[in-house]
């Protein structure tokens, strides 16, 4: 069955970096983009960034634009996040999503949704 595996995540302190990580599998993980979204305490699951399955293009949310950046390595079936200058209000589970279709992955409801890792800025 399709696994993906979120690591990575942790308790760092404000301005701090952490690398997420993603490994699929049971897929053909080079057919699917891929993205990842969070999800803090009381709130909704929102959309952090997106990647199509050639590598090429990327979309991020407003919040973390310059300071989040996504790529993958299709050869090690892994999706990477690495966040830079974090923020308390980074504070969030965060999901690794697999889609065939890259709008799926707009619209929130890809295929496939890994379990989380936990990232938490202190202040």
């Amino acid at each position: 069955q399709v696994q993906l595996v979120e690591s990575g995540g942790g308790l760092v302190q404000a301005g701090d970096s952490l690398r997420l990580s993603c490994a699929a599998s049971g897929l053909t993980f080079s057919n699917y983009a891929m993205g990842w979204f969070r999800q803090a305490p009381g709130k909704e699951r929102e959309f952090v960034a997106r990647i199509t399955r050639s590598n090429i293009n990327t979309y991020y949310a407003d919040s973390v634009k310059g300071r989040f950046t996504i790529s993958r390595d299709n050869a090690k079936n892994t999706v990477f996040l690495q966040m830079n200058s974090l923020k308390p209000e980074d504070t969030a589970l965060y999901y690794c999503a697999a889609a065939i279709l890259y709008q799926r992955l707009s619209a929130g409801t890809p295929d496939y949704w890994g379990q989380g890792t936990q990232v938490t800025v202190s202040s």
